[in-house]
């Protein structure tokens, strides 16, 4: 059973978020981070959009400016997501592409990663596939999204676990037109997305979320989470990186 470094629930805006995933993935390149697995969550909370897509085409920018939603452009590929702090847990796992759990096949690297959170979910009572190539579905309903990058000699992955779900916050955020945002739009998200509460009918809380994925990420992947911290130099690297990439317009309006 491998050892795997795990950084318990932490909250950060959306640009340091970004930052430690990257300042991890770089420390590691250098052989100065273990393999590991971190859970986050977004405050403010925040959109994200995938690294090839367009922030103006996507996102209400000047909504989110003026309701207080951070905005970012992720180094991983996918589309536009929401991140509400009530109502996700965040997690990401950064591998070194020499480890056994990194695949080099992208859709079973995807299976097996995200058995992860259908094991979290089995956790909590609730039966879940993967359902390719990067969501996690209970019936035929989204319940997790997930991203993957390949870069510096390791593979990070992150996903989105929904606790919750505000899906007329996410349509004003994500650039649909008021007028169109009808009930049967809004009804129609729901047959295609669901949440943890939803499907359990109960107020699931954030800690029982945690631990969940904890288990299930140690149970599928077969891997010890030894508690542990950021070093000095990966803090370094991402209030670095926060500051002079995720946080700046030159990044997040690239495209």
């Amino acid at each position: 059973m491998d050892e795997f470094r795990f950084i318990d629930l932490e909250t950060h805006d959306a640009y340091m978020n970004m930052a430690i995933d990257e300042a991890i993935m770089l420390a590691m390149k250098e052989g100065k981070a273990p393999p590991t697995l971190r859970l986050y969550r977004w405050k403010p909370s925040a959109v994200s959009v995938g690294t090839f897509q367009s922030m103006i085409d996507e996102i209400d920018v000047e909504f989110c400016r003026e309701n207080g939603i951070d905005y970012i452009r992720r180094i991983t590929g996918g589309g536009a997501v929401f991140h509400d702090y009530e109502g996700e847990v965040t997690y990401s796992i950064i591998i070194p592409k020499e480890h056994r759990l990194a695949l080099s096949d992208i859709l079973e690297s995807y299976r097996l990663l995200c058995g992860g959170i259908v094991n979290a979910l089995k956790h909590l009572g609730i039966v879940s596939e993967f359902k390719p190539i990067n969501d996690v579905n209970v019936g035929n309903k989204k319940v997790s999204g997930n991203a993957m990058t390949r870069r510096n000699g390791c593979i990070l992955q992150h996903g989105t676990t929904l606790l919750d779900l505000n899906i007329t916050l996410m349509f004003t955020i994500l650039k649909v037109p008021q007028e169109k945002i009808s009930d049967k739009m809004i009804s129609d998200v729901k047959e295609r997305v669901t949440s943890i509460r939803e499907i359990l009918d109960r107020d699931v809380q954030i800690g029982e979320l945690e631990e969940s994925i904890m288990f299930g990420f140690s149970d599928a992947l077969d891997i010890e989470l030894v508690s542990g911290v950021l070093s000095e130099e990966e803090q370094d690297s991402a209030s670095n990186l926060a500051q002079e990439k995720y946080a700046t317009d030159g990044w997040n309006f690239a495209r």
